[in-house]
């Protein structure tokens, strides 16, 4: 037997929407406050955000008779025919009592304990309050709970719980003996660095919570535990530090969390993605992910507010920009200098695999275009097929490679590589289907895409060359200028949770722009950004002296 996933039962959201905060104005003043109500390891959702204002959550008493609910688990929950559902039925202390939990998600050490500790009880142990007295006194376990309500006892139960039901007791006791099914941490495949930490979160969100906790030993730190999903109740965890991030940002996150009206989320945080922050066609990512503890740590101290999703090794922090998602942990690893230089070669390959191809493509198209200094630009020999059309083959052809990259073993890894090398880098060119100037300038582009730190932007970048591609190829010059010109409408249109995600660059804050082109040095780096309209702007504590 082993493990267990949920917790609590389903937060609902308040039926009015929350006004969300104006704006950003860069030098803003700090807002204060922000209020939380600590309950065990995770935090109770405060306010209008956790649940449905004046209404109460359905409740289902359970059956005071063992039969009766005997009966009632064979009706609703499918016992006796669902082979991962087990029953205990045994006597102590002349009460009839049933052990009820799901085999592969509870310790077995744990529950044999107690139906040992159990088993010594004799008659005069037990008075008329059997619960109260096995509650206090005869259940060796640290988080015991006495339950009344049947629809959450089971939701329990399926969470990985076990239920005590007593023969002749109105309530029944959960016992907290879950044991988590999870991988061991590895280090991210798509967040790797040189130096650094190399644990990385897995599927089990207890796991990836801890991981943070262990980095930020901050009481502020509040982990807020919400269901989305009518059918999986899969746990969601908004984490944010009281005092840091802004609580029109938390309300706003949770409120959008709690109006999720589906069956469930078997894509876990994509899916809540789409259904909360997403909602349109635009390609670009409006969250950032990660799968390194010490980055989802370092944006809930900037402010950031982060979001865990059960059985997703990702956590999404919010709210992102587009810059944002241009950064890598790596740059923090080395010395500012090199962190500098890194971050500059990666926005320059960023810029080449967006423009390189459309900018060849017209002084190809249009050799008056084309400064003296570039002569050595242009295909010697032409194609069998024309130049845009080669551009789009290879763009697939690409595609085509990275998705049979992810879906090949890894024995054949080298094999595919070889294969791919050869019909596409040697023979496509002898034949004459591709001149080679395009398969350096689409190699180049590709590396570029690569480089990106965040998949989802290089996938979307992706999108944005080939749309380049075609408005050259149609309409030269005036297609360019327009396709990019409109992409940046796009962007500055964009909003990540009513932020804007072209910040700093629109609107324009100064030290926002130089700390995105210059890797700052620790102790020169003593502001929040704006963007997150932090409570309190100073990172550094004030000396006293």
């Amino acid at each position: 037997m082993s493990d267990w996933n949920r917790g609590e039962e389903q937060q609902e959201s308040p039926e009015r929407e929350l006004p969300l905060p104006e704006d950003m104005i860069p030098g803003m003043e700090p807002r204060e406050g922000g209020d939380g109500v600590e309950l065990g390891g995770w935090s109770k959702p405060s306010g209008s955000s956790s649940g449905k204002e004046g209404q109460e959550a359905k409740k289902e008493s359970i059956p005071r008779e063992l039969d009766q609910v005997l009966k009632k688990l064979e009706e609703e929950m499918g016992l006796g025919v669902s082979f991962d559902l087990v029953i205990r039925e045994m006597t102590f202390g002349n009460r009839k009592t049933a052990l009820f939990c799901m085999n592969g998600l509870v310790k077995d050490e744990l529950l044999t304990e107690i139906i040992k500790r159990l088993t010594y009880l004799q008659a005069e142990d037990i008075d008329s309050d059997a619960l109260q007295a096995f509650l206090d006194l005869y259940v060796p376990a640290a988080q015991v709970n006495k339950h009344d309500d049947w629809i959450k006892l089971m939701t329990l139960v399926l969470s990985g719980a076990t239920a005590l039901f007593i023969d002749g007791e109105p309530n029944a006791l959960i016992v907290d003996a879950k044991n988590y099914p999870a991988r061991g941490l590895e280090e991210p495949s798509t967040e790797r660095v040189v130096r650094g930490a190399r644990d990385g979160f897995n599927e089990t969100m207890l796991v990836n919570v801890s991981l943070v906790r262990r980095r930020l030993r901050d009481p502020k730190l509040r982990y807020e535990l919400m269901q989305v999903g009518e059918r999986t109740k899969t746990d969601v965890c908004v984490a944010y530090i009281e005092d840091i991030a802004d609580e029109e940002l938390v309300k706003s996150i949770k409120h959008k969390i709690g109006m999720v009206k589906l069956d469930g989320l078997p894509l876990a945080d994509k899916q809540l993605e789409e259904a909360t922050i997403k909602r349109g066609w635009s390609p670009f990512p409006l969250v950032r992910y990660s799968e390194r503890p010490d980055t989802v740590a370092s944006h809930l101290l900037e402010g950031s507010v982060a979001v865990f999703v059960d059985t997703s090794p990702s956590v999404m922090t919010l709210p992102t920009t587009y810059t944002d998602l241009m950064q890598h942990a790596e740059e923090n690893r080395q010395t500012p200098t090199i962190g500098t230089y890194l971050r500059w070669v990666r926005f320059i390959g960023i810029l080449m695999s967006l423009f390189m191809l459309p900018l060849w493509l017209l002084f190809v198209m249009h050799p008056e275009y084309k400064p003296p200094i570039m002569d050595f630009i242009g295909p010697n020999e032409k194609g069998k097929i024309p130049l845009f059309v080669q551009f789009l083959l290879a763009e697939i052809g690409i595609d085509l490679l990275r998705m049979a990259s992810v879906h090949t073993p890894t024995s054949l890894a080298a094999a595919m590589s070889l294969v791919a090398a050869i019909l596409i880098g040697d023979i496509a060119v002898k034949t004459g289907v591709f001149v080679n100037e395009v398969i350096l300038y689409m190699a180049i582009a590709a590396i570029g895409m690569f480089a990106t730190p965040s998949y989802e932007l290089g996938l979307a970048n992706r999108l944005v060359r080939l749309t380049l591609i075609m408005a050259v190829a149609a309409f030269s010059v005036p297609g360019l200028v327009v396709a990019t010109t409109a992409i940046f409408i796009l962007l500055v249109k964009e909003r990540s949770l009513n932020r804007p995600y072209m910040w700093p660059i629109i609107p324009f804050d100064a030290r926002g722009v130089w700390n995105i082109v210059v890797r700052q040095p620790v102790l020169f780096n003593r502001k929040r950004p704006n963007i997150l309209r932090p409570q309190q702007q100073d990172k550094m504590p004030k000396s006293n002296d």
